[in-house]
C-alpha cells in the first residue's frame, strides 16, 4: 500500500470552595490506608449511609442561605431601546433562577460564580452608587420609574465607575432589563468615547454571564457603529459572551477579526477565546496554536489560561496533555487551585487512568487544597465508568464522613451505580434522600433508573418509571427514548419499542446517533444485517455521523453471519450491501425532512415486522463475511472513527466462528496495517509466532488492565476463543493465565475450586487444563488435595434456554474426553465435583500428563506461507 494508516489504539467544573472540617493528617492517613490495602474495602454489597452526620458548629460546609433576590418587578409593555436589532426581554429573574432551571448542573453554576478571580479593576465606585442600586431595586418598577431614580441621583454619581457597578450588580441579580436601562441612560450622558467603551464592555460582559448572547452582540455592534466599541476590552467581552453560551465558532471569528481593527489581544482576550474553545469542543491542536500565538506575541499565561487549557483536555479525556500542562504550570511558578485540580482529575478520569487520578487527589491536602463535592463527584463518576463500583461507593462514604453535602450530580451518580448493580432499594433510598434535600429528580435520574431496570429485565418497572417520569412533567430527552428502545429491543419487546419510537416522533425530537445505534443493534442482534446497513446508509445521508458503537454492532452481526434478509419492502430496494455509499453528502433541508419522515416510517415498520416474525438462524462465518468486516473497518478508518476493544473482540469472535484458517489469518493480516500492536499480536499468536510477539503482547495486556473488568474479560475471552478454535491451545492457555495473573476474573482459582463464571468456552477449557496441572504439581510434591474438588460453570440461568448452559456442556465434554473423574453435582447442575483422593489417583496415572499438556497446531515454520501479504484488500464487498 502507498501509505500505512495511523495507529488506532483500543484504549480508547468547579463548585464553591469547601473548607472541609478535617485535619490534613487524617485525610492523608485515611487515603493511604485505602490505597495500601486494596482487599480491605467495602464490597459491592456495601450500602452507603444516607444519613448525614451532624456538622460541627464551626463547619463552613453548611448550606449558605439563598442569595437575596430583587424585588418582584411588575410586567410592563415598555422595552428599553438601545439598538433596533435588540430582541425583546423577559421579565427579571432571581439571581440563580436560570442556572437552576434544570438545563444546567450545579457544576456549571459553580464555574459561573466561583473559582476564578474577578475581572473588575477593584471597587472604584462611590457609596452613592450603592444607594442608587437600592433605590433602583425598590422603586424602579418600570422604565419611567427607573429613569426618574437615575435622574434624581445623576449629579451625585461619579462617572462610568458608578454606572458599571450598577450594571454588574443588577446582572448578578439576574435583572437584565434594569441593567440595560441603566446602560442606555449612562451611555447617552457620557461624552468621552473611552468611558462609553468601558460601559459597553461592562454591559456585554454582564449579558454574557446571563446567557443573553444575542443582546450582547447587539450592544457590541452598536458600540462599533457609534465609534466607542473598538477596544480590546469590548472584543474580549463579546468573545467571552459567545464562549459562555457555546458559540465557539463566533468567538474565534471575532478573535480573528481583531487584527483588522488594529487591536492586539491581551491576556484577557486569549483567556476568553481559549475558554470558548474548551466549551465548544474545539480540537486541542487548534487551541495549542492559539496558545503558541499568545506566547509569540509576548503575552504570558496565568492560572486562568492553564485552567482553560485543562478544560479542553478534559472534554476529550486527553490525560497525558493535561498532566503536561499541570507540570508546565509548576515550572512557571503558577499556583494551582481547586479548579485546576478538578479539571485535571476530570481529564485523567475520562482517560480511564483511575489509579493516577487517585494519586493526584491524594496530593491535594498537602498543597492546602481540600477536595470538594466536584472533586469527589468526578472521581466517583470515573470509578463507576471503569466498573470499579467498590471504589466509587467507598468515596461516597468518605464524603459523608467528611460532611461534604452531595449535589444533584453526586446523587445521580450514586443512583446510577446502584441501578447498574441491580440494588434498586438503595437506588430508591437515594431518590428519597434527594427529595428530602430539596433536589427534585430530573431526566438524568430517571434515565439511570430506566437503564438499570432494563439491564435487569424488569420491564414492568421500566414502564412504571417512565409513566412516573411523564406524570411528574419531566420531559424525556433523546437518551430516554434511546434507552427505552434499546431495553425493549434487547428483551424482544418490539411492539413496545415501536410504541416508544412513535412517541419519540410525536415529541418532535430529531434522532441522534445513540437512537439510531440502538435500532441498528436490534436489527443486528436479530440477524437482519442488510436492513441494519441500509439504515446506517440513511442515517449518514441525514447528516448523523455514526460512532464506534454503531460500527461495532455491524461488525458483530457480520461475525455472527445470520441470514441477511430485509424485513420490509422499501421504496428503494437494498439488494446489495451499501458500505461504499456510507459517506454523507450535502442534502437540502427539504430532502432531509423527507428522509426523516421516510426513515421514521421505516423504523416503525421494522419494529412491527420484528414483533411478528422470527429472526434468521445463525450459521458459520464465511470468507464473504470476512470481507464485509474488512470493508466496515476501512470505512471506520476513512471516517476517522477510532476502533476500540469492543471492535477488537467482535472481530476475534468473528474469526472464532469462521471455519477457514486462511480467511481468518488473512483478515488479521490486513488489519495489522491499521494497528500492528493490537492485530499484530492476535495474528502472531494465531500463526504460531508466539516467541516473536509475546513481548508486544505484554504491552497490550498492560493497556487492557486499565479498562473495566467486563471489557477486559471480553478481550481475553475473544482472544482465547479464537486461538482455541484454530488449534493454538498452548497459546490460548498462556493468554488465559495472563488474564488470571492480572485478576481479570475474580476468585477464579483455589486448590479446591475452579470458578469459570464469566469465561468463554475457549478460555474456560484452557483454564481447566492449567488448573489440573497445578493440582497435579501439588500431588507430586507430596501434599494431599482437599477432600472435595469443584469446577463451577453455571447451569444456564441466563441462557436463551434456561438451564441449557453452553459452557457447562463444553466443560462436560472436555472432562469426559480426558477421562477426568468429575461428575455433575445432584443439587447443582452447574457444578462438577470429585473427591480429592480420586482425582489424585487419576493425576498419578502415566498417561494423564500427556492429556493435560496443551500444544499449538501451528508453529513458525509451518506458517511461512501465510507470512506474505494477502490480497484480501482487493476484494469488493
Amino acid at each position: 500500500m502507498a501509505s500505512t494508516p495511523p495507529h488506532c489504539s483500543i484504549t480508547g467544573t468547579t463548585k464553591p470552595y469547601h473548607n472541609n472540617p478535617y485535619p490534613h493528617s487524617h485525610f492523608k492517613n485515611h487515603r493511604q490506608t485505602h490505597h495500601q490495602n486494596p482487599h480491605q474495602r467495602w464490597t459491592a454489597n456495601q450500602r452507603v449511609s444516607l444519613t448525614k452526620p451532624p456538622l460541627p458548629p464551626s463547619s463552613r460546609n453548611a448550606p449558605k442561605p439563598p442569595a437575596t433576590t430583587a424585588a418582584a418587578a411588575t410586567t410592563t409593555t415598555h422595552h428599553p431601546q438601545i439598538h433596533p436589532t435588540f430582541p425583546s426581554l423577559q421579565s427579571p429573574k432571581s439571581e440563580l433562577a436560570s442556572d437552576f432551571s434544570g438545563r444546567r448542573s450545579t457544576r456549571f453554576v459553580s464555574k459561573l460564580n466561583f473559582g476564578r478571580p474577578r475581572t473588575t479593576m477593584g471597587t472604584r465606585h462611590t457609596s452613592v452608587a450603592e444607594e442608587v442600586l437600592q433605590n433602583v431595586i425598590e422603586y424602579g418598577k418600570d422604565e419611567g420609574a427607573l429613569e426618574n431614580v437615575l435622574l434624581n441621583f445623576e449629579s451625585r454619581l461619579s462617572g462610568s465607575d458608578d454606572y458599571i457597578f450598577l450594571l454588574r450588580e443588577l446582572g448578578n441579580r439576574g435583572d437584565c432589563k434594569k441593567a440595560i436601562c441603566c446602560f442606555e441612560f449612562a451611555v447617552k450622558r457620557e461624552r468621552k468615547k473611552n468611558e462609553q467603551g468601558k460601559l459597553a464592555s461592562a454591559m456585554i460582559s454582564t449579558l454574557g454571564r446571563l446567557g443573553k448572547v444575542e443582546i450582547a452582540k447587539s450592544v457590541f455592534e452598536a458600540a462599533l457603529i457609534e465609534g466607542y466599541g473598538n477596544t480590546v476590552y469590548a472584543f474580549s467581552a463579546i468573545i467571552s459572551a459567545y464562549g459562555r453560551s457555546g458559540y465557539c465558532d463566533e468567538a474565534i471569528k471575532v478573535f480573528d477579526s481583531m487584527k483588522h481593527y488594529g487591536l492586539k489581544p491581551n491576556l484577557v482576550t486569549y483567556n476568553a477565546v481559549i475558554d470558548a474553545c474548551g466549551k465548544g469542543g474545539v480540537e486541542f491542536k487548534r487551541v495549542v496554536e492559539i496558545f503558541d500565538q499568545m506566547l509569540r506575541n509576548g503575552v504570558q499565561p496565568d492560572r486562568i489560561t492553564f485552567n482553560s487549557l485543562l478544560a479542553v483536555c478534559s472534554r476529550g479525556g486527553l490525560w497525558e496533555a493535561a498532566r503536561s500542562l499541570s507540570s508546565e504550570m509548576l515550572n512557571r511558578g503558577i499556583e494551582q487551585d481547586i479548579f485546576t485540580y478538578n479539571t485535571l482529575l476530570d481529564a485523567v478520569c475520562k482517560g480511564g487512568q483511575m489509579d493516577m487520578a487517585f494519586e493526584i487527589m491524594s496530593e491535594m491536602p498537602a498543597k492546602n487544597i481540600l477536595p470538594n463535592v466536584v472533586t469527589y463527584s468526578t472521581m466517583i463518576d470515573g470509578y463507576a465508568k471503569a466498573g470499579r463500583f467498590d471504589d466509587a461507593l467507598n468515596l461516597f462514604n468518605e464524603m459523608k464522613f467528611l460532611c461534604i453535602s452531595l449535589d444533584r450530580v453526586s446523587y445521580n451518580t450514586l443512583l446510577s451505580i446502584y441501578a447498574k448493580l441491580g440494588r434498586f432499594q438503595e437506588a430508591l433510598d437515594v431518590c428519597r434522600e434527594m427529595e428530602n434535600c430539596g433536589i427534585r429528580k430530573d431526566v438524568v435520574t430517571y434515565n439511570a433508573l430506566l437503564g438499570g431496570y432494563g439491564k435487569q429485565c424488569k420491564y414492568d418497572e421500566v414502564r412504571r418509571v417512565f409513566e412516573e417520569m411523564k406524570a411528574g412533567r419531566i420531559s424525556p430527552n433523546l437518551l430516554t427514548y434511546s434507552t427505552l428502545i434499546d431495553v425493549y429491543s434487547k428483551g424482544g419487546l418490539y411492539r413496545e419499542a415501536m410504541d416508544v419510537f412513535r412517541e419519540f416522533k410525536k415529541a418532535g425530537l430529531k434522532a441522534d446517533v445513540v437512537l439510531y445505534s440502538a435500532v441498528i443493534d436490534a436489527l443486528c442482534k436479530n440477524g437482519l444485517v442488510e436492513s441494519a446497513v441500509s439504515l446506517l446508509d440513511e442515517m449518514t445521508k441525514e447528516g448523523i455521523r455514526p460512532n464506534v458503537v454503531t460500527y461495532n454492532s455491524i461488525i458483530d452481526a457480520f461475525g455472527r453471519s445470520a441470514i441477511t434478509e430485509s424485513v420490509v419492502d422499501y421504496t428503494v430496494q437494498t439488494s446489495q450491501l451499501q458500505i461504499e455509499s456510507l459517506s454523507s453528502g450535502v442534502v437540502g433541508e427539504a430532502t432531509k425532512s423527507l428522509l426523516a419522515d421516510r426513515e421514521g416510517n421505516r423504523i416503525i415498520k421494522i419494529f412491527g415486522q420484528l414483533a411478528v416474525e422470527k429472526a434468521g438462524q445463525a450459521k458459520n462465518c464465511s470468507g464473504q463475511e470476512m470481507m464485509c468486516i474488512l470493508a466496515v473497518f476501512h470505512k471506520m478508518h476513512e471516517l476517522e472513527i477510532k476502533p476500540n476493544v469492543v471492535t477488537f473482540s467482535a472481530i476475534l469472535n468473528a474469526c472464532s466462528r469462521c471455519n477457514s484458517f486462511e480467511d481468518a489469518s488473512m483478515l488479521l493480516e490486513e488489519l495489522r496495517l491499521f494497528d500492528n500492536q493490537v492485530y499484530g499480536v492476535a495474528h502472531g499468536l494465531l500463526m504460531g509466532y508466539r516467541e516473536t510477539v509475546w513481548e508486544q503482547a505484554q504491552s497490550l495486556f498492560d493497556e487492557v488492565k486499565l479498562m473495566d473488568s467486563s471489557t477486559a474479560s471480553a478481550f481475553y475471552n475473544a482472544l482465547t476463543d479464537m486461538l482455541w478454535h484454530f488449534g493454538q491451545k498452548r497459546g490460548a492457555q498462556l493468554v488465559v493465565l495472563e488474564g488470571k495473573r492480572r485478576q481479570v476474573w475474580e476468585n477464579v482459582w483455589s486448590e479446591s475450586c475452579l470458578d469459570l463464571h464469566l469465561m468463554s468456552s475457549g478460555a474456560a477449557r484452557a483454564m481447566v487444563h492449567a488448573w489440573l496441572l497445578n493440582i497435579r504439581s501439588i500431588v507430586f510434591e507430596g501434599h494431599e488435595l482437599p477432600k472435595l474438588l469443584s469446577i463451577l460453570t453455571g447451569w444456564g440461568k441466563h441462557s436463551k434456554v434456561v438451564g441449557d448452559s453452553t459452557l457447562r456442556r463444553a466443560i462436560e465434554a472436555l472432562l469426559m474426553g480426558m477421562g477426568a473423574p468429575f461428575r455433575l453435582a445432584k443439587c447443582n447442575l452447574g457444578r462438577f465435583i470429585s473427591t480429592g483422593s480420586v482425582v489424585a489417583a487419576w493425576l498419578r496415572e502415566s498417561g494423564t500428563l500427556k492429556v493435560l499438556v496443551l500444544h499449538d497446531d501451528r508453529t513458525d515454520q509451518e506458517n511461512l506461507r501465510f507470512g506474505q501479504a494477502s490480497n484480501l484488500q482487493t476484494l469488493q464487498l
